[in-house]
């Protein structure tokens, strides 16, 4: 049988080693088309398969007359929708997160404080104003939401986010001061 006789009893019958036939002659060709536009060899293997996989149900509902230029434009438009998908698909490089959040346990090792730079804060935080160090203490030491503080204080919710952002900032000016020598 020809391509087309071929092509006419898989349609009638649905017979895979039909398909197989047909599809086996093409299968460099759309290994090619695939690496062009994936350009990873494995990535392209795969593509070969899931289009033949693919094909199974769309070769009995399409009318094809050229199969072979019908399945390149099936695995170029394939191909671009994979690379399409990759695109909206965000890759997280785990190494260099380790690397970062190791450097990041040695600066903080290094970062040691000493029973000198707890006196400073301790001065810094009697320095705030009273709201401001009722608020620090209980959302840093206390760990209270922002709601238990206000609940706690009988302060407004925005008053406690504003004691506590003024209170964080002004300690900080302080400590950098003292660090300083100031």
């Amino acid at each position: 049988m020809n391509e087309k006789e071929l092509l006419s009893y898989y349609k009638r019958t649905g017979d895979l080693e039909t398909l197989g036939e047909l599809y086996a002659p093409y299968m460099s060709l759309l290994y090619g088309v695939c690496l062009k536009y994936l350009r990873d060899p494995e990535r392209s293997q795969d593509a070969v398969m899931q289009i033949f996989e693919e094909l199974i149900a769309k070769l009995r509902s399409h009318e094809v007359a050229n199969l072979k230029s019908w399945l390149y434009v099936y695995a170029r438009n394939y191909c671009l929708m994979q690379l399409r998908k990759d695109k909206r698909s965000s890759f997280v490089d785990i190494e260099e997160n380790l690397y970062e959040s190791e450097q990041q346990l040695r600066q903080d090792e290094d970062d040691k404080w000493d029973e000198r730079d707890f006196k400073k804060l301790e001065d810094c935080m009697q320095g705030l104003n009273a709201e401001q160090e009722r608020c620090v203490r209980l959302f840093y030491l206390e760990q209270l939401c922002y709601k238990d503080i206000a609940d706690t204080t009988g302060y407004a919710l925005n008053k406690v986010k504003s004691a506590i952002q003024n209170g964080k900032r002004n300690l900080k000016i302080c400590m950098e001061n003292k660090q300083n020598g100031k």
